[in-house]
């Protein structure tokens, strides 16, 4: 591969062969398997799975991890960076605006005490979107499975209806 490529002398991508090369910096450009195996030069029938099989490779993917890093270490990017922008965005998207028609009037609406004032609108979806991924982030909605029974150990709790956890004679241990 030649000298211009965007890696270390001694880099994941170094180890492997011309077309995984190739494929990985395609891979970078869109992340976009069946493309990036199309545009090097795998065969577009087979594309799909040759990026399948290509991702999968152990030495691909930890070119492509060195060559995410590099691009994210460039352009300033790391989880404050992202958290920072969606805070923003949802800050912009709350704000509310005038409503206006197409000839550039402003849009009036009767309040219910039966006064016109301007429309207002904000971008409630973007707004919710924002904080859901700021709730992921912080694993907000995380669905949590607590495996471990009363005692802190993990044996099966089973409880049969009308039978009380203390009633002996439906666990056959009767001594009838």
């Amino acid at each position: 591969m030649s000298n211009d490529t965007p890696h270390s002398a001694e880099s994941a991508l170094d180890q492997l062969e011309e077309q995984q090369q190739l494929f990985v910096l395609e891979y970078m450009k869109d992340l976009n398997g069946t493309s990036a195996a199309i545009r090097a030069n795998y065969s577009e029938k087979t594309a799909r799975q040759q990026a399948s099989r290509l991702l999968s490779n152990v030495n691909i993917q930890n070119a492509i991890a060195e060559l995410k890093a590099e691009r994210n270490e460039r352009l300033n990017i790391d989880a404050d960076y992202v958290i920072k922008t969606i805070v923003e965005t949802i800050e912009r998207c709350s704000q509310a605006k005038q409503v206006y028609d197409k000839s550039g009037e402003l849009v009036m609406t009767e309040t219910p005490d039966g006064k016109l004032a301007p429309a207002y609108k904000y971008d409630a979806t973007n707004v919710l979107k924002g904080a859901e991924l700021l709730g992921r982030h912080l694993s907000m909605f995380t669905d949590k499975v607590d495996n471990t029974s009363s005692d802190g150990s993990m044996k099966p709790v089973f409880n049969i209806v009308g039978v009380s956890p203390d009633d002996t004679s439906a666990s056959g241990d009767s001594t009838e």
